[in-house]
């Protein structure tokens, strides 16, 4: 079994945390069976926007953050497909993910299983000078602020993930994070988090493992 995710208890009344562990994913840097979907959400977000963009905002709000200085990465993803961009294409499994994202406008992480260490892994708050490189950036500086972290540390927030856990075209296990606000309801998380696993599992082959809440 995939070691628990355990959300501090200070955070539980900010974000509801959701997960899906999947297996034996077959990763391709681009699928062609994506390119109708995505074109189909892109027009339907550019014609009426999906609501939920206060409720994140919100969230980092109260943790702290000024959404506008570091956005919520489903919203940068909202913001770049109104202005006229098409979705990013990284890989089978990042793209499916930036649809979920966008259309359900929640933060997800998605991270290579097998890149993770130790027994558990905990959303907590940053440490006092705690930090990752980031995917095609600098350093993250996460001290006081929501993280993933596992055996060798945080690897993962809202905003941006690691390099070190990055999804790749050689990954085959996977964890989705969705970072929910807490007024989300707890049935809603469920859909989400059902729709975004079958979404992965159809589009790579995926098995699911574990789908749940976070403890």
């Amino acid at each position: 079994m995939p070691p628990p995710l355990i959300a501090s208890p200070d955070l539980l009344d900010v974000v509801r945390p959701g997960l899906v562990w999947l297996e034996g994913a077959a990763v391709v840097a681009h699928e062609p069976k994506l390119d109708a979907p995505l074109a189909a959400i892109e027009a339907a977000v550019r014609a009426t926007p999906p609501d939920g963009t206060a409720a994140v905002r919100t969230m980092y709000r109260r943790l702290g953050l000024d959404p506008t200085k570091n956005r919520p990465s489903s919203e940068a993803l909202l913001r770049r497909v109104v202005r006229g961009q098409p979705l990013p294409r990284i890989n089978v499994l990042v793209d499916v993910c930036n649809w979920c994202s966008l259309e359900f406008q929640c933060p997800y992480g998605l991270y290579d299983a097998a890149r993770l260490t130790g027994d558990r892994l905990e959303l907590r708050l940053g440490r006092d000078g705690e930090s990752y490189g980031g995917i095609r950036k600098d350093e993250v500086h996460v001290a006081g602020r929501m993280t993933l972290a596992d055996g060798a540390g945080p690897f993962g927030n809202p905003t941006s993930d690691s390099a070190r856990t990055m999804v790749t075209t050689d990954t085959t296990r996977v964890l989705v994070v969705v970072f929910a606000p807490a007024e989300m309801r707890e049935g809603r998380l469920a859909e989400v988090l059902a729709e975004t696993s079958r979404r992965m599992q159809a589009f790579t082959g995926a098995r699911e493992i574990v789908r749940a809440p976070a403890s």
